[in-house]
């Protein structure tokens, strides 16, 4: 693999696209890349390495998709549940 340098233009998963896209190299620490700009969105974001965070499950969903898979196909293997953890309520803006 070559070095990379400022300004040049490598592959990485976009925050706000949720896409591998084209990015530029903003920063640096020592010869990795520690900041990129996405060159479709302009959205600056860490290098995350072209990894995708893993999805979230929301377990009531996963829950009642057993519950139908169950009746629809008796004896299949259910969905893995596993605990996500509970995102804080936004607080509501009033607008006038």
């Amino acid at each position: 693999m070559r070095e990379v340098r400022l300004g040049d233009v490598i592959d990485d998963f976009c925050v706000k696209c949720k896409r591998i896209m084209n990015h530029s190299v903003v920063s640096m620490v020592g010869p990795d890349p520690a900041k990129v700009r996405c060159r479709t969105c302009y959205n600056d974001h860490d290098y995350r390495h072209e990894t995708a965070p893993p999805p979230k499950v929301d377990p009531r969903k996963a829950a009642l998709f057993n519950e139908v898979l169950a009746k629809v196909q008796p004896g299949a293997e259910p969905v893995p549940v596993e605990p996500v953890a509970e995102a804080k309520p936004k607080a509501k803006v009033k607008r006038k």
